[in-house]
C-alpha cells in the first residue's frame, strides 16, 4: 500500500502545478521605446530574423505588385534545384530568343549562347537581368509558364499566402502579386535555408560579356541596392522598380549576432527606398535585443511514464527558443512548461507532450510545443497491468 500511496503523491504533484523552467524577476520598469517610425511607402514590414517576430509593419499583407522582387523567388527555386541535385552550377544553359528579347534590366546574353547556372544566378541577382531570370527558367520548367507553377508551389510551401506568380523576372502581369509580409518570409528562407549561396546577395559589382565591335569586356553593372555601400551590416538582398510598383526593396542585415530582415514596397525613388529601409534597420537594432530562453533538444524535466519499458522519458523543444523583446527587458522573461496530466507509452521520439508559454512579465510572447526527445516502447504484459490498475484508482481520488 505503501507504493500505491507514493505514486499516488508523485502524480498528484504534477496535476497541482507546472514547472517553472525560467524564475521570473521582479517586474522592472520597461525602457522607453519610442514609437515605430512611419515611412513614406505603400507598405512595409520589419521582421528579426532570428526569431520571426515582427517588429513594424504597415500593409504588409496587401497584395502590391512586386517588380524585380519576384526574381527573389525565381532565385530561390534555382537554388532549390541546386540543392537538390537536380542541376548544377557548371552546367550551360541556351539562351533562347525569348530570353535574349526582354527588355529592361539585362546581363547582356546573347541568343543561342550557352551561359553557366552560376553566372545567371549572379546576372538575376546582382544586376536583375530579366533575360537571365527567362533564361533559367526555361532550363529548369521547359518554360517561364511552367516554372511559374513552381514558384507559385513553393511559395505554398513556405506559407506565403498572399503571392501569386506569373513569370520569373516581375515583368508587369495582370495577376501577378505579393506582399511584404510573404516576401519577409521568402527573404529569411533564402538566408536560413541557402546559406552557402547567399553570398552572391551582397555582391556590388558583375559583369558579364564582351562588346561585339570592340571585343572588349562589357562595363561592370553595379548592385542597385544602394544600402551595401553606406552600411556595412547589409548584405542582400532586392531592388525592384516598375512604374506600378514603385521602388521596392528587400533588405537583410546583420550586427552584434542579430540578423533583420526589411521589405519596403511603393517608395517615391531610389534614393527613397534606401532611407525609409535605414530608418527600419536603426529601430530595429537600437531597441530591440534577442534572448535565448532554452535550448533544443536539452532535456528539461524528465516525468512519469505509464505501461512503458521505463517509468521516464526527456521531454523538451525541438529548437532554440530564441525570442525578441525590447531592449534591457531580459530580466523579465519566465517560461512556463505544462505538460499532458497523463504520459502513456508508446512515445514516439518528437511526439508532442505539452506546450512551454514564454512570458515577458505577465505577456504571453510564445508558446512552443514540448516534445519526447526519445521514444518509449510499450513495457510487458504485467507492467502494463499494473500501471492500469494504478491509474484506475488514481482516477478515482482525482
Amino acid at each position: 500500500m505503501s507504493l500505491l500511496m507514493r505514486s499516488f503523491c508523485t502524480l498528484l504533484s504534477r496535476f497541482i502545478s507546472p514547472l517553472l523552467l525560467v524564475a521570473s524577476a521582479p517586474l522592472l520598469a520597461a525602457s522607453p521605446i519610442p514609437s515605430a517610425p512611419t515611412l513614406a511607402a505603400s507598405s512595409y514590414i520589419l521582421m528579426d530574423a532570428n526569431s520571426g517576430r515582427i517588429l513594424v509593419e504597415s500593409n504588409a499583407h496587401q497584395p502590391l505588385p512586386p517588380a524585380s522582387l519576384t526574381k527573389l523567388m525565381t532565385a530561390f527555386v534555382a537554388e532549390n534545384e541546386l540543392a537538390a541535385g537536380n542541376i548544377s552550377a557548371t552546367e550551360e544553359v541556351l539562351v533562347s530568343e525569348k530570353a535574349w528579347k526582354m527588355g529592361g534590366s539585362t546581363m547582356f546574353i546573347e541568343v543561342g549562347e550557352r551561359v553557366a547556372v552560376e553566372e545567371l544566378l549572379k546576372g538575376i541577382i546582382i544586376v536583375s537581368g530579366n533575360d537571365a531570370s527567362v533564361a533559367i527558367a526555361e532550363h529548369i520548367a521547359g518554360s517561364e509558364g511552367a516554372f511559374a507553377e513552381l514558384m507559385n508551389s513553393t511559395a505554398n510551401e513556405l506559407g506565403m499566402t498572399n503571392t501569386r506568380f506569373v513569370n520569373a523576372s516581375g515583368w508587369p502581369a495582370e495577376g501577378h502579386y505579393t506582399t511584404a509580409a510573404d516576401l519577409a518570409v521568402l527573404a529569411r528562407a533564402t538566408i536560413y535555408q541557402h546559406p552557402d549561396r547567399y553570398g552572391i546577395y551582397a555582391e556590388k559589382y558583375y559583369q558579364y560579356g564582351v562588346d561585339k565591335k570592340t571585343g572588349k569586356p562589357l562595363r561592370k553593372q553595379p548592385n542597385r541596392n544602394r544600402l551595401l555601400w553606406s552600411n556595412s551590416a547589409v548584405d542582400g538582398l532586392k531592388t525592384g522598380h516598375t512604374e506600378e510598383a514603385g521602388y521596392c526593396l528587400v533588405t537583410s542585415a546583420s550586427q552584434d549576432g542579430r540578423r533583420l530582415i526589411s521589405v519596403v514596397m511603393g517608395a517615391k525613388s531610389e534614393k527613397s527606398r534606401a532611407s525609409e529601409t535605414q530608418k527600419l534597420l536603426t529601430y530595429g537594432f537600437r531597441f530591440f535585443e534577442n534572448a535565448l530562453v532554452k535550448r533544443g533538444g536539452e532535456a528539461l524535466q524528465t516525468p512519469r511514464v505509464w505501461k512503458g519499458v521505463t517509468d521516464k522519458v526527456a521531454v523538451g523543444v525541438s529548437e532554440d527558443i530564441m525570442v525578441t523583446i525590447p531592449r534591457g527587458q531580459s530580466k523579465n522573461l519566465s517560461a512556463v512548461m505544462e505538460l499532458n496530466p497523463t504520459l502513456e507509452a508508446p512515445l514516439k521520439q518528437g511526439q508532442v507532450l505539452g506546450e512551454v508559454k514564454v512570458l515577458l512579465g505577465e505577456e504571453l510572447i510564445e508558446t512552443v510545443p514540448v516534445v519526447a526527445l526519445q521514444a518509449v516502447e510499450s513495457g510487458g504484459f504485467f507492467r502494463r497491468l499494473w500501471d492500469s490498475i494504478l491509474l484506475f484508482v488514481f482516477g478515482l481520488f482525482a
